[in-house]
């Protein structure tokens, strides 16, 4: 029943992204000792513990980093995301692009062009113009929500051309 429980958390912690992927690396009695409570693969467990022993014990950020097994840059990583969001904070974030990396304003700027001056083009066709002058592919669909997520930037949540973007 453990070995279940321990496989669970770990695809939990893993799904958040905060499996600690060096747990060997925590050398802190309280996670070293056998304790069930204190887990070195809880990434969120060992950055609280980390930030309380500087913060409540006295110890200097190299001492606390070293034995959690994180750098300094960590610490302070930690320490700013749990004082800007509490526990949240130390949740790390999701990997991978944060945003279109493909579709930038000048590419944005010329596929609303192409709409300008025909609202009919199916986002297929627009998809391959954007293929031919800048030689990469975007899907139709990334098209479409890219423009439609400018639109109600730009005109704060109103959306009076959907119609136009839908094709």
């Amino acid at each position: 029943m453990k070995d279940r429980m321990g496989d669970r958390k770990v695809s939990i912690l893993r799904e958040h992204h905060s499996l600690n992927r060096h747990p060997e690396r925590v050398k802190d009695p309280a996670f070293t000792s056998g304790n069930s409570f204190f887990d070195p693969r809880d990434l969120v467990q060992v950055k609280y513990e980390m930030l309380r022993r500087v913060s409540k014990e006295g110890w200097t950020v190299t001492e606390a980093a070293r034995s959690f097994g994180l750098s300094r840059p960590s610490f302070y990583e930690a320490q700013a995301g749990f004082n800007a969001s509490g526990m949240m904070g130390l949740l790390p974030e999701r990997p991978g692009p944060r945003g279109p990396h493909k579709l930038t304003d000048e590419v944005l700027d010329f596929v609303q062009g192409i709409r300008t001056k025909d609202p009919s083009m199916p986002a297929s066709s627009v998809a391959k113009m954007v293929r031919d002058k800048f030689g990469f592919m975007v899907h139709p669909g990334s098209i479409r929500r890219a423009l439609l997520h400018r639109q109600k930037k730009r005109i704060g949540g109103e959306n009076s051309s959907e119609q136009q973007l839908s094709n």
